[in-house]
């Protein structure tokens, strides 16, 4: 053999360890490693108390990951004083199992919640070198989730404000939080006609005008992103990219299943639409589909924003 022979093989040896060894990572370690971001924003009105707001987004729960459901769990101690809840909550047939042990803590903690697609439909296999040539297509024979009894339990037992193609407000402590929302605009759910007299007639109400006005989604579109810029929005929430769920170190996500900008895909950021820009964070998530269960330099992760005073 020769000595270019030789290389050739250890070149190819230390590629494969390096692969067999991200592999390990991503599969059976950082998929584990759920992670608290924390960021601050000051869009509240002068002299307004801070507010947390604490943003949870892909759980897609399965009925086995106590792990996930505990540190979810464990969330509550934070004490946060909104909860936004984008989507694709549900993972498994069973996965509300999961869901209730994971959230049962934020019982009477106000919340706006919109859906994803995942919680309507159970993953199904596939082939993640799809998601190269663009957004994922809808799944026709999946198994249909019980999506109303999940919406129930946000709703009736946890006080929750459903947001999907629908507006409402919360009063948290002497401050009006609007909110308006959109269902999964991936799967084409989105009721972007609707939002526009929405906001209206939250700015129409006879109260003193609110103090924040947010818009929530899951998936974050740009249609969706700019039409909650335009009615008005002080800050957006979404979720869905996953942050792109495998990560090059350096580079960053490689797909984000949207037409997003993949710089925009993962956390906060800002989104310009005519001159007006907004605050947009974009959840990471804290889950992955049954069947991709891998996580690479993108971490599971929760946001805690804390809202203040602006100067």
């Amino acid at each position: 053999m020769t000595s270019r022979s030789r290389q050739g093989l250890r070149a190819l040896a230390a590629a494969g360890a390096i692969g067999a060894a991200a592999f390990v990572w991503g599969v059976g370690i950082e998929r584990y490693l759920f992670t608290l971001r924390r960021a601050e924003l000051a869009i509240l009105p002068a002299g307004a108390a801070p507010l947390r707001v604490l943003h949870i987004s892909d759980v897609h729960m399965a009925p086995w990951q106590r792990r996930k459901q505990a540190w979810i769990a464990s969330l509550a101690s934070l004490r946060p004083d909104l909860i936004v809840n984008t989507g694709d909550n549900l993972g498994h047939i069973d996965g509300l199992r999961g869901v209730r042990a994971a959230f049962a803590g934020f019982r009477g903690t106000p919340g706006f919640f919109v859906h994803g697609s995942n919680d309507m439909h159970a993953p199904t296999p596939r082939n993640p070198l799809r998601y190269f040539l663009g957004p994922s297509r809808k799944r026709r024979a999946a198994p249909r989730l019980d999506v109303g009894a999940m919406e129930n339990y946000f709703t009736e037992h946890l006080g929750w404000t459903n947001l999907n193609n629908a507006a409402g407000s919360i009063d948290l402590s002497g401050l009006r939080v609007d909110a308006f929302g959109v269902g999964d605009a991936h799967h084409d759910d989105d009721r972007l006609d609707l939002v526009p007299s929405m906001a209206a007639s939250l700015r129409e109400r006879d109260e003193a005008p609110a103090a924040l006005t947010i818009g929530v989604a899951h998936a974050p579109y740009r249609r969706v992103l700019d039409t909650f810029t335009d009615a008005g929005a002080d800050a957006i929430f979404a979720g869905h990219t996953h942050g792109g769920q495998v990560r090059l170190p350096g580079f960053g996500a490689l797909v984000a299943n949207c037409d997003i900008p993949l710089k925009q895909s993962r956390g906060l950021s800002a989104w310009t639409r005519r001159g007006r820009t907004v605050p947009l964070n974009v959840s990471a998530g804290l889950g992955h589909s049954i069947y991709a269960p891998v996580r690479f330099a993108c971490r599971p992760e929760a946001t805690l924003l804390t809202l203040v005073a602006r100067e």
